[in-house]
């Protein structure tokens, strides 16, 4: 019933045996679980620690298994890095975050804000997320819950203090709730606009789930909403396709992408 291949021998000197030749699953995994492990961890792979690691769980799984599970630690490449540019090295400090939030013990940090401002605090490490190749540091502070960049930690030092984890915290749900907060924070301005359907598709690369979706107009153009950061960014942004789209509101966006018509007529007519 537990997939084990035994026999009984009753009598004196009996017990129990593995079928001749057979041997058992230290990891208890599946042929599918081993499968799916390999090929999430394999584009890690690249460090010491997580080769070595699956060296020895490569030797526990049975024969039948091994040659799967290790195809598949080759059989994918993960490349962080965009058309252009390079990945950027890991941060200062995050192994040290990594050992505190495990380990579950409060830290000092030094931090400079994006305001530049320096601050010194002790938190209670609830965990780390990796948005796209940008680290943040997810903790409980005397303000209540925080998110840190942790690039800009200046200075750490781990404490014996044990940190203190809300018994319903999960960090997946708190950090999809920080993405929705800073996102409406990022882009608070509204653009209504009318553009090609040609364009459309650009648009949703540049911006994202910012555009809304649209509907088609009489005249073949798609209606359009786009959140944007400012009046004067979403200009410059949407300045380059010309007379492929045009903004409907606000007034100020017309107002800037103007000033831009005229700047470049000035610069190159």
């Amino acid at each position: 019933m537990a997939g084990i291949p035994v026999y009984s021998q009753p009598g004196r000197g009996g017990g129990w045996e593995l079928i001749g030749g057979a041997r058992t699953d230290l990891s208890g995994l599946t042929a599918d679980e081993a499968r799916a492990l390999f090929l999430i961890a394999g584009p890690s792979g690249a460090t010491p620690e997580v080769r070595a690691a699956l060296r020895k769980l490569v030797q526990a799984l049975p024969a039948t298994f091994r040659q799967h599970a290790e195809a598949a630690a080759s059989a994918v490449v993960l490349d962080p890095s965009g058309w252009d540019h390079t990945v950027p090295a890991a941060p200062d400090h995050l192994e040290a975050l990594q050992r505190a939030v495990i380990e579950g013990v409060q830290v000092e940090l030094d931090y400079r804000g994006r305001d530049g401002r320096a601050t010194s605090r002790a938190v209670h490490p609830l965990g780390l997320v990796v948005k796209n190749t940008t680290w943040y540091l997810v903790a409980q502070t005397d303000a209540g819950q925080r998110t840190f960049r942790v690039s800009r930690i200046r200075s750490m030092r781990l404490t014996a203090e044990p940190a203190v984890r809300p018994d319903d915290f999960d960090l997946a749900r708190a950090w999809d709730a920080i993405v929705t907060t800073v996102d409406a924070r990022r882009a608070p301005i509204r653009v209504r606009l009318r553009a090609d359907p040609t364009i459309v598709e650009v648009l949703r690369s540049m911006f994202g789930n910012r555009v809304g979706e649209g509907e088609e107009g009489a005249d073949g153009r798609i209606e359009l909403e786009l959140r944007a950061q400012s009046e004067w960014m979403v200009a410059r942004q949407l300045a380059g396709f010309a007379d492929g789209l045009e903004v409907v509101s606000p007034e100020s966006v017309r107002g800037h992408l103007a000033d831009i018509g005229r700047g470049l007529l000035r610069a190159h007519a």
